[in-house]
């Protein structure tokens, strides 16, 4: 399946400052993994060491969170969009 994932402004300096890249998957994992091949060095800084979603990332898929769906086996089905979004802190 074909997704849109939107990159965010921190991880640009992977996909060759493009905002949007296409990437291939049935689930998210699929999704990133398909991401780590065409941009090498994005998945660390998705996925922690134990492959596993870094906890101050927010990853969505259509809208939805994928904490509160199935993780990385969160279906990508055709078309949808992918957000990665890392938590900012502050005060």
């Amino acid at each position: 399946m074909s997704v849109t994932v939107r990159i965010p402004t921190i991880l640009r300096t992977y996909t060759g400052g493009k905002a949007e890249v296409s990437a291939e998957g049935a689930n998210l994992g699929e999704v990133i993994a398909d991401l780590e091949k065409n941009h090498t060095g994005i998945s660390a800084r998705v996925l922690d060491d134990q492959g596993k979603l870094r906890r101050f990332v927010n990853v969505y898929v259509n809208d939805d969170d994928v904490r509160f769906e199935q993780g990385l086996e969160t279906a990508t089905p055709d078309g949808a969009g992918v957000s990665i979004i890392p938590a900012v802190a502050g005060g």
